[in-house]
């Protein structure tokens, strides 16, 4: 063999095996680095996380990519796949496989009620929407594509939405007066005729080689609090494409063996290593756990959050939002598309505690919250776990569309308390756990003066000891 065959060969082999190694063999023997570079990781990478687990509870494990899947009515408390689930909207969901080809989404005319598609990718980001704000309310087909996509598009597409990643979520919000019955049947009707097919059955032409569908790792919550993350983070670069402005941050998390694709066995990392990157990871979710004003200031009890979900160009460098807000409410909307003041205590500071206390929040005709037309509001209650608690009304939000009793000077009462205010306020009660609870006001479609500045809420009184 030549020499310069010899030395091809040589470079080709240790190339390879700084790549196989990368994932076993950290590139950093020191501690102190180490765990900081996990503490930045596991905060960019935690909400990846998040929909990873998603993602495989709704679609990997069922099987039911690129199909809508519909609820038949609200939200209630046997719902606990994701936080702070809304109770306002009836949902529809299709988690969308790209890698093959792009996906077309059809949806009919919808106008006589508020609705929104939300598109979110691997990153949680809200790189699209379709629906009331954006659309219109008229019929409309939609093409979404991964990042490497060069199909044509068809003349009759409205729209085309790209993704970063390989994997979309588009998720569908109508919304619903629950104290309606007929209101189910007409949602049914609308949802029956969302449909979601790849590009190939919709143009006609032959499908591309299927994808296979054995690629996606087993995921375990405790693997992704520990310095296993790294395992599925690296198989989630390896399906997306990284930014420009992240290529930097990237290389620098090599350094504990993250990469695209990368192989990585936390066991093969020794002990020293192993501890520092577990420690990181404990810092990161101490900040994500605990955001104090990250997410926007408090004030009368209310913590007015300021923008945490959005676009690409929105969250740029954000991670510590990015990673606190899906924490705090997993694919939550674009400020613009609604706005969710959240509140963990009173007006006096303390706590909720329906166990000890009854609430009473008063809104004065000018206080009521300000939607813009076909908005609406809403106010949901949430034991300490952040799901909806069992009452007997099997009412968990109250708001515009209930039939709310408006004092004579157009002020407005809301009750919120674990037994019955008397039948003469039954309207206006909203029902509360026997124990800790918070409270999110939801404001679909808000008008411009309830963002510039941000619209804060009364602070809710206790209005007497509980018996």
């Amino acid at each position: 063999m030549s020499l310069k065959k010899s030395l091809t060969l040589l470079s080709f082999i240790l190339i390879f095996a700084a790549i196989v190694g990368a994932g076993s063999n950290q590139a950093t023997s020191n501690c102190d680095e180490a765990r900081e570079i996990a503490r930045q990781a596991y905060v960019f990478a935690y909400p990846m996380l998040e929909n990873l687990r998603t993602m495989t509870l709704q679609a990997v494990l069922p099987g039911s990519f690129n199909r809508f899947e519909h609820s038949e009515g609200l939200l209630g408390p046997e719902f606990r796949e994701i936080v702070r689930p809304n109770n306002d909207t009836v949902f529809s969901a299709a988690w969308l496989d790209l890698r093959a080809e792009p996906v077309i989404i059809q949806i009919p005319t919808i106008c006589e009620r508020y609705y929104s598609l939300q598109f979110v990718d691997m990153f949680t980001h809200n790189f699209a929407y379709a629906g009331t704000r954006t659309t219109g309310c008229g019929a409309g087909t939609f093409l979404i594509a991964g990042p490497k996509s060069s199909a044509e598009v068809p003349a009759s597409v409205d729209k085309v939405f790209t993704s970063e990643g390989n994997f979309v979520l588009c998720l569908v919000r109508i919304s619903i007066n629950p104290e309606i019955l007929s209101e189910f049947d007409a949602i049914h009707k609308i949802q029956e005729r969302f449909l979601v097919q790849p590009l190939s059955s919709f143009c006609g032409y032959e499908a591309p080689e299927p994808i296979r569908m054995d690629v996606f790792p087993v995921f375990r919550q405790e693997r992704a609090e520990s310095a296993g993350f790294i395992s599925y983070l690296n198989f989630l670069l390896g399906q997306l494409e990284i930014h420009p402005s992240e290529k930097a941050l990237i290389e620098r998390f090599g350094l504990i063996g993250i990469g695209p694709n990368l192989p990585f066995d936390e066991s093969d990392l020794n002990s020293e290593i192993r501890a520092a990157i577990e420690q990181g990871v404990e810092d990161a979710i101490e900040i994500i756990l605990r955001p104090d004003e990250l997410l926007g200031t408090t004030k009368n009890g209310w913590s007015l959050t300021n923008r945490v979900f959005g676009n690409r160009n929105q969250m740029q460098g954000k991670y510590e939002i990015r990673a606190s807000a899906a924490y705090i409410g997993l694919y939550g909307n674009d400020l613009e598309e609604a706005y969710y003041p959240i509140s963990y205590a009173d007006a006096d500071g303390k706590s909720y505690d329906g166990s000890k206390y009854n609430y009473l929040i008063h809104f004065e005709s000018h206080e009521i919250p300000p939607v813009g037309p076909g908005g609406f509001w809403s106010i949901t209650i949430y034991d300490e776990d952040q799901f909806m608690v069992p009452n007997p009304m099997n009412r968990y939000s109250i708001g515009d569309r209930s039939r709310l009793s408006y004092n004579d000077d157009g002020s407005l009462d809301i009750y919120i308390q674990h037994a019955s205010p008397g039948v003469d306020h039954e309207n206006n009660w909203l029902p509360a756990p026997d124990g800790k609870f918070s409270l999110s006001l939801r404001m679909y479609m808000p008008s411009p003066r309830a963002l510039d500045p941000l619209y804060c809420p009364p602070g809710v009184e206790k209005e007497k000891s509980g018996d």
